[in-house]
């Protein structure tokens, strides 16, 4: 046993006080008869134990996402029977091509055939060997080298005539064969001459799928890159220790692309990468669309996880809704909304949330907050309200599955869309004193379960969607009012199964109250032109943090920031959906809500009196001396010609009737009778009517001819 005794064992005793000064520091204010104080104990110096490393440690998924996720696996088998069909139907076209080619090289390839064989045959690959002899008069190794020779042109001559009797019986049965197996036996000769006649530089087949080059992701290709960033914590480390940059996993390949996951050096943070996200695709020589920083804040703010993709993320050709061909879905659980950078399906949940949607014109906005609309139509015990305050109709094909749909960029649109939010106030109240009354067992939490939505009648799912929904908050008259009530419902509304879907392409103080945007959970910002736009759609220092809907391009269309819907700001691109593949959809919400019995709206029908003499008495009642008439006043006076037919017309239902002849509403400037003030409402003009009575006039008369 070692002695403590420093006399007995000297030696053993100065490595021990080298050993504790190693681990120890004398503190500067520490009194000297107290002795040192231990800062870095040898108990906080021992490596953490393997167990807790591990039961740290990240669990990579067993099974790929595309796996896991059967739209994901739908899409991914789907792709794949594509490229095949469409390689195969590719080459199937130029077979002729293909056969003409191979014709003409085959002359070509049987002379390399039997020129080779020949070579082979007479051993005349060691012909420059042996000459070679001749030249340095080495008899020796010349006659090592024919007799060599002699042996190989002997067996190999042997092999020749059994090969040429072979080919002598063949012929033979060949010539008493069917005339089919001449020409298969000729096509395999062409074939085969062919493939040997041809050039190195010229393939037969001509190229189906021309896939890019992508260089490989490697960690010195990243160093490099954020090398150039000009970041000072970055550059100094890397003065100090080359591989200051970490890699805590291989970098592999993620989806259509690479993943980096990278440890940046003590002090520097993830978001000065993102700030500086132009640079990085410059240093890894990608074009701005390959290449997505994001963070990792469960490990650690240094942590960044880089993809670079193979092809800019809105050049890419974008998988097809999931849902289009539902039938119906239920609203409480997540939707998918598009994906992220990598491809992979992204989710967003309805209750307990409310949407904001911004961005400049021609971005995307109607195409997003359609999806969760019709999400909302294709569950049968929803109800579902749209106001769109464009005037284009851009929502129109959701119109017969709405309890309520006003489309106009008129002040009777605004007042509508003020109205409904008044019912959807009061619609909160309702509800609230209906939760109020439920026994604790059966709503224990004071809120609209799922259960709840589909038991208990008036507690259902409540969507509203406010498209270009600045129109109304910045209304002169209605937008202060409108504003308020919103604010009110949003703080409400979603614990009592009302949901306010929101969007808007002038997102400021007055076109989006402050009330309002500050109180959304989930939010979506496509393309905006500065900061302020930026903060008011994704929320106040979103900017600064490094959420910056300003760094899309003009070709980014659809893609835009995702704040709310995870822990993590996700950039996404939605699902896309054309015009016929919403009404396709809308159909069968429709048909789900009848066999449901749940359809609270239904497309009146017009009477027959009605469409035939629609357009005449509509031209009757509008005075010579009127070239355009507002809507409103139109239907007052067809009530007034012709009751029972025209008594129970609304604007909406009178411009869908005209629509058909080409005649459209517009802008009409008027005074009001009630007021006395001038107002501009939707209207339509004296002279459309009457051309449009003259062209279906001549139609007939063409038919009857």
């Amino acid at each position: 046993m070692p002695s403590n005794n420093p006399e007995r064992s000297p030696f053993d005793w100065q490595r021990h006080e080298q050993e504790l000064a190693d681990v120890v520091q004398l503190h500067p204010d520490a009194d000297d008869q107290d002795g040192p104080t231990l800062v870095d104990s040898p108990e906080a110096q021992r490596p953490i134990g393997l167990a807790a490393t591990v039961r740290r440690g990240e669990r990579r998924p067993v099974v790929p996402s595309w796996l896991r996720s059967r739209a994901e696996l739908v899409y991914t088998v789907r792709w794949g029977i594509g490229h095949t069909a469409h390689v195969a139907a590719y080459h199937a076209v130029r077979v002729p091509k293909y056969a003409g080619k191979l014709a003409l090289r085959a002359p070509r390839g049987l002379l390399k055939i039997l020129g080779g064989y020949v070579r082979w045959l007479l051993d005349l690959e060691g012909e420059a060997v042996r000459q070679a002899t001749v030249r340095t008069e080495d008899a020796e190794a010349y006659l090592k080298l024919s007799r060599q020779r002699d042996r190989r042109v002997r067996w190999r001559g042997i092999v020749t005539l059994f090969l040429v009797a072979a080919l002598i019986i063949a012929a033979s049965l060949l010539a008493v064969s069917p005339a089919w197996w001449h020409w298969c036996a000729l096509t395999l000769g062409v074939i085969i001459c062919g493939v040997v006649g041809a050039p190195a530089d010229r393939p037969l087949l001509d190229t189906a799928v021309v896939a890019p080059r992508v260089a490989a992701l490697t960690s010195d290709v990243v160093t490099r890159a954020l090398s150039v960033l000009s970041i000072a914590g970055i550059n100094q480390a890397l003065a100090r220790n080359p591989k200051a940059i970490g890699f805590p996993a291989p970098i592999t390949r993620d989806g259509p692309g690479w993943r980096a996951d990278v440890d940046l050096p003590p002090g520097v943070t993830v978001g000065e990468v993102m700030d500086r996200r132009d640079k990085l695709a410059s240093g890894l020589g990608r074009p701005l669309g390959c290449v997505w920083p994001e963070g990792n804040a469960d490990v650690s703010p240094s942590r960044l996880v880089l993809w670079v993709g193979d092809e800019p993320m809105a050049a890419g050709r974008q998988q097809p809704w999931p849902l289009l061909r539902a039938s119906t879905v239920d609203m409480a659980k997540p939707f998918p909304f598009g994906t992220d950078p990598r491809g992979r399906i992204v989710h967003m949940e309805l209750p307990y949330t409310n949407l904001l949607i911004g961005s400049i014109p021609g971005y995307g906005k109607t195409a997003a907050i359609q999806l969760p609309m019709l999400v909302a139509a294709l569950d049968p015990h929803a109800e579902l309200w749209a106001y769109e305050f464009k005037g284009t109709g851009g929502l129109d094909p959701l119109m017969k599955v709405c309890s309520r749909y006003a489309s106009g960029a008129d002040d009777d649109t605004a007042e509508a869309g003020l109205m409904a939010l008044r019912e959807l106030r009061a619609e909160c109240q309702k509800r609230a004193a209906i939760i109020k009354k439920l026994p604790k067992d059966v709503c224990p939490d004071n809120k609209v379960t799922p259960e709840l939505a589909r038991r208990i009648k008036g507690l259902h799912w409540l969507v509203a969607a406010f498209d270009e929904c600045q129109e109304l908050f910045a209304h002169p008259e209605f937008g202060k009012e409108a504003g308020e009530l919103a604010e009110k419902i949003i703080k409400l509304g979603r614990a009592l199964g009302v949901i306010l879907l929101k969007a808007t392409q002038r997102p400021d103080a007055k076109s989006l109250p402050t009330g309002v945007s500050a109180n959304v959970g989930t939010r979506f910002c496509l393309r905006v032109m500065g900061q302020l736009e930026n903060d008011m759609v994704l929320g106040t220092s979103a900017y600064r943090n490094g959420i910056r809907a300003t760094m899309f391009a003009k070709k980014d269309k659809g893609v835009g920031y995702l704040v709310g819907a995870a822990d993590e700001a996700q950039i996404v691109r939605t699902f896309y959906l054309d015009g016929p593949s919403v009404e396709r959809v809308c159909e069968r919400a429709y048909a789900a809500r009848q066999a449901a019995g749940t359809l609270t709206t239904r497309p009146a029908a017009e009477p027959t009196a009605r469409r035939e003499t629609l357009l005449e008495d509509t031209l009757s009642v509008i005075r010579a001396d009127e070239p355009k008439v507002w809507m409103e006043t139109l239907i007052e006076r067809l009530a007034a010609l012709r009751p029972e037919v025209y008594g129970e017309l609304t604007r909406d239902q009178l411009g869908a009737a005209l629509k058909p002849y080409g005649i459209a509403t517009t802008q009409v400037w008027g005074t009001d009778p009630a007021t006395g003030k001038g107002a501009n409402r939707r209207g339509i003009e004296r002279a459309t009517l009457a051309d449009a009575i003259a062209e279906r006039n001549r139609r007939r008369g063409d038919q009857a001819a």
